[in-house]
């Protein structure tokens, strides 16, 4: 039986090879616009014809335009005929007027041949792969001749873990290269902790792992590492550079800003593997989701949308806040394009993609999804959200029962203005008049018979103007007046001599008009009145029950008190709805055509029953027919395991971009992560660390280095540095010191001194006393203008824009950081200290301290090294033992021989292989 089966499967061979060889010598193949054509014109005609200029009126960018007569009358490109076509004509003269590209390097015969072939062949236009649909493709089978055509497993058959092999196996194969064997088992089980925690493993958890014989032990860790809290922690610190995290404003004054919340909402949504999709909406548009009993969106989601409040607030004085408002739009539309698009969209604001083919316009069409946000670059960041507590929290029951007792469909809008105090108008957009100027950044300020004008205000249905006023003079009066300067009063009030949320009745009135406000303040004329904002409001329900001046006292009191807050989206609706317009040449203050919400025509479009707002962006960019999110998002944590992408630029998939080295294996996995894993990134992440792939060792050979210096082809494991954030969490957790406590407010752990400069606020580096010194990376306080200094040398970003990709560096200064740093100073102390417990002698004392910290015997002309530091470290602090105090600032004991063993230990976490993922 055996032996008719291997009869066939020979038989099988020889068709496959006939065909080959039949098909191979049946002509030459057709010239592909993307890989052949679209390079040539990028490289060569783009500058001058494309989306930044239309030399002569001819453009590449778009189909119609290369088919289109320029300026001189002549087609660029008539399908069919080369000879005929302007381009080619022009390329070839040799008059220097005339001959393209003009002062640029000619094209070779090579590019010219490709060229006029697909001219020829009918210039057949493409889609870049990357703006396709995602179609799944045919894993390659690993059938062969040497295994029976799947009948023995054996060989590449065998060494396949999953489908990511077959892929690797078959890329490899093209380039003449053999997969590397599994590695060790300490190596491994390190690198997968680093990879899915960011933790190194304990030593237990090295000695069980190398001591499971059972077959799925492996798979016993992976879950494990899954499971774990720091797995949540690991995967927020790549998110954050993604989110533009930071604990300040940014900008000059940068000062400090509570976004905590969101940074611990990522961390919660990592560790429950929340869906890829959900956390996506949740983050753009969290405030149109779902509503609780109270007609208010959830806490969490209204905390994940600090996503797109993590853009800077500029506090700079006699800055436009419509300036730095728009900045931030742009800023979001932007960072949402890099994040879950992985295209340049950032060029598009001053003119077409020079590139790719989206128009200027589109730019435009794509931010008016956020432009209708209420933050307007004022100095305290509204809208915020509040989180009351105590007594305050009771007041805020004690409202929302009376409304649900005298008029509950109210509920939702006073619900809505404790929480986030919208709607209202800040002061800053006041027409100032007499005796007016700007308080602190972003407030109106009024003096004794000053003025100032609120423009188009729609008072239909308000009973009630809530304002929030402060000043120093005693008996001022406010006065509203309808319309025009000395028009019908139609509220007045005793301006408190306190800072302060008042409730006063208003005059009804219907319809928009123009209110002037006047200020009376004969006592203290000089004296500012400050108004942060106001807001037209309905009265609260029930005003004719003796309760009530209490449960208005109440409400005005939780809006009064200074609560925990942070910043997060709201979306105006209405009368604070805003227009968009295109911006001439990307200019804010010229504008042009005015534009609705829309997505490029490039991508699938928006379906016809999804609302024109970010919750309908937001759902079209985790849709299926969306070509890039999923791309791009697997492509980011590939590049996260392996240190490349498979697309190499992991923020740019557009035809600048790299080529993806494995585009079938792309495709399969982002197929894989929407389909079968519904957008889990825990079941991602599990299928690559499972491929025998990711187990190879990072040991090489000639072969391998000649034919894949590089690695791309992944004919071995990922040999990659740690991040700045691993590099500290790996020496606090090898020496004992990490702690493990989770969220909160931003931590200061030990830096060197004089690193913040905060000349407005006066804020300083306050050392954290107790575990708090040392909690994970991902905890530390984010200062943008002077982030973490030690981080920072390991290429962490400052945050005040997205960055996709950490570029490695190798610099002297990362060495002077392990070795100076006040942080690492502590952790090769208490190392040395438990080295010191591991055994009698120094060579026992060392070899033991790089096993903590490899997990790897050490070779003796390593241990040599070691020993002869420790020697001469010895020799110094035996001779001056006075020296031992300043190398020994942490513990109790000073001995020589501990400083001898601290500075060797110190050597140690400089070592590259411990800093190394390998």
């Amino acid at each position: 039986m055996v032996s008719n089966k291997i009869f066939i499967g020979a038989g099988a061979l020889i068709v496959v090879i006939s065909s080959f060889f039949w098909l191979s010598g049946s002509g030459s193949s057709a010239v592909d616009y993307n890989t052949d054509v679209k390079p040539i014109l990028n490289k060569h005609c783009m500058g001058c014809h494309g989306g930044v200029k239309k030399a002569g009126d001819v453009s590449f960018l778009f189909e119609h335009e290369m088919l289109e007569p320029g300026k001189s009358g002549k087609i660029p490109v008539v399908r069919g005929d080369a000879d005929a076509s302007e381009m080619i004509r022009r390329i070839l003269s040799d008059d220097p007027d005339e001959k393209m590209p003009k002062n640029g390097t000619p094209l070779n015969e090579q590019e010219v041949d490709i060229l006029k072939k697909w001219i020829n062949e009918g210039a057949e236009w493409e889609t870049h792969w990357s703006y396709k649909k995602i179609e799944k493709p045919e894993v390659p089978s690993l059938n062969s001749f040497s295994n029976l055509f799947g009948l023995l497993n054996t060989g590449d058959k065998k060494w396949a873990t999953n489908e990511i092999d077959h892929f690797i196996l078959d890329k490899l194969k093209s380039k003449d290269l053999q997969v590397s064997p599994e590695a060790d088992r300490a190596t491994l089980i390190r690198r997968v902790s680093l990879d899915l925690t960011g933790l190194p493993p304990t030593e237990k958890q090295v000695a069980d792992f190398v001591n499971d014989k059972s077959e799925n032990a492996y798979e016993k860790v992976v879950d494990r590492l899954l499971q774990s809290p720091g797995y949540g922690e690991r995967w927020t610190s790549m998110w954050m550079d993604l989110a533009r995290y930071a604990d300040t404003k940014g900008y000059e004054s940068d000062g400090g800003r509570s976004m905590w919340r969101y940074r611990d909402y990522v961390v919660k949504s990592f560790n429950q593997d929340k869906p890829f999709d959900q956390f996506t909406i949740e983050q753009l548009a969290g405030d149109l989701l779902q509503k609780d009993k109270d007609g208010f969106p959830l806490e969490d989601n209204m905390i994940a949308t600090g996503y797109h409040r993590n853009t800077m607030t500029n506090n700079e004085g006699g800055t436009d806040d419509e300036e730095f408002r728009t900045a931030a739009q742009i800023d979001r539309v932007n960072t949402t394009w890099e994040v879950w698009q992985g295209t340049t969209f950032a060029c598009i604001q001053c003119h077409s993609h020079p590139y790719d083919p989206i128009p200027h316009e589109d730019y435009y069409k794509y931010m008016a999804f956020f432009n209708n946000t209420r933050d307007e670059d004022v100095w305290d960041e509204w809208p915020k959200m509040r989180f009351y507590k105590g007594e305050d929290s009771m007041r805020v029951e004690r409202v929302k029962s009376w409304i649900r007792q005298n008029k509950p469909e109210q509920l939702p809008e006073v619900t809505q203005f404790m929480k986030v105090m919208e709607p209202k108008i800040n002061a800053h957009n006041f027409v100032k008049g007499d005796q007016s100027t700007v308080l602190t950044i972003s407030y109106y300020g009024v003096k004794n018979n000053g003025n100032a004008r609120i423009s188009q205000v729609n008072l239909t249905g308000a009973d009630n103007v809530v304002m929030n006023i402060a000043t120093k003079a005693e008996n001022a009066v406010l006065s509203l007046h309808l319309d025009k300067l000395d028009g019908p009063v139609i509220s007045e009030t005793k301006v408190p001599v306190r800072d302060s949320v008042i409730i006063a009745p208003l005059v009804k009135t219907l319809g928009k008009h123009d209110i002037y406000l006047t200020l009376k303040s004969p006592k203290a004329p000089e004296e500012w009145v400050r108004i942060t904002w106001i807001s037209f409001q309905k009265a609260l329900p029930g005003s004719d029950k003796p309760e009530y001046k209490d449960i208005l006292a109440d409400y005005a009191t939780v809006l009064t008190r200074q609560t925990e807050s942070m910043p997060v989206i709201w979306e105006g609706k209405g009368d604070f709805a805003r227009k968009t317009h295109v911006f001439v040449r990307g200019n804010w203050m010229v504008k042009g055509a005015e534009v609705k919400p829309d997505v490029p025509k490039l991508l699938a479009p928006l379906p016809g029953d999804a609302p024109r707002d970010r919750l309908g962006l937001a759902k079209w960019i985790v849709s299926r027919d969306n070509a890039l999110t999923s791309r791009v998002i697997v492509n980011r944590f590939w590049e996260q395991l392996f240190g490349k992408g498979i697309v190499e630029t992991v923020e740019d998939f557009g035809s600048q971009g790299a080529e993806p080295t494995h585009p079938e294996l792309l495709d399969w996995l982002a197929v894989k992560f929407m389909e079968d894993d519904q957008w889990s990134i825990k079941k991602l992440l599990k299928t690559i660390v499972m491929s025998s792939t990711y187990r190879q060792s990072s040991k090489t050979d000639e072969d391998k280095l000649e034919k894949d210096p590089y690695n791309i082809w992944i004919s071995r494991g990922p040999r990659v540095r740690l991040s700045a954030e691993q590099v500290r969490d790996q020496a606090l957790a090898c020496s004992g010191l990490i702690s493990d406590k989770m969220y909160g407010p931003g931590v200061m752990p030990p830096q060197p001194d004089k690193i913040w400069q905060s000349p407005y606020s006066g804020e300083k580096w306050v050392l954290s006393e107790g575990e708090d010194k040392y909690r994970r990376g991902v905890y530390t306080y984010w200062k943008r203008t002077a982030p973490y200094p030690s981080m920072v040398t390991f290429d962490a970003p400052s945050r005040e824009f997205c960055q996709s990709r950490r570029i490695l560096t190798n610099t002297p200064l990362q060495a002077l950081v392990t070795l100076n740093d006040p942080v690492y100073l502590e952790a090769a102390e208490s190392l040395a200290g438990k080295m010191q417990k591991r055994g009698k002698t120094p060579e026992q004392q060392l070899a033991e301290g790089y096993r903590m910290l490899t997990f790897q015997p050490i070779e003796q002309k390593n241990l040599d090294v070691l020993v002869k530091v420790y020697k001469q470290a010895l020799n110094a602090y035996k001779t001056k033992p006075v020296d031992a105090d300043s190398i020994l600032a942490y513990g109790k004991e000073r001995t020589p021989e501990l400083a001898a063993l601290t500075i060797s230990a110190n050597v140690m976490l400089n070592l590259d292989n411990v800093i190394t993922k390998e």
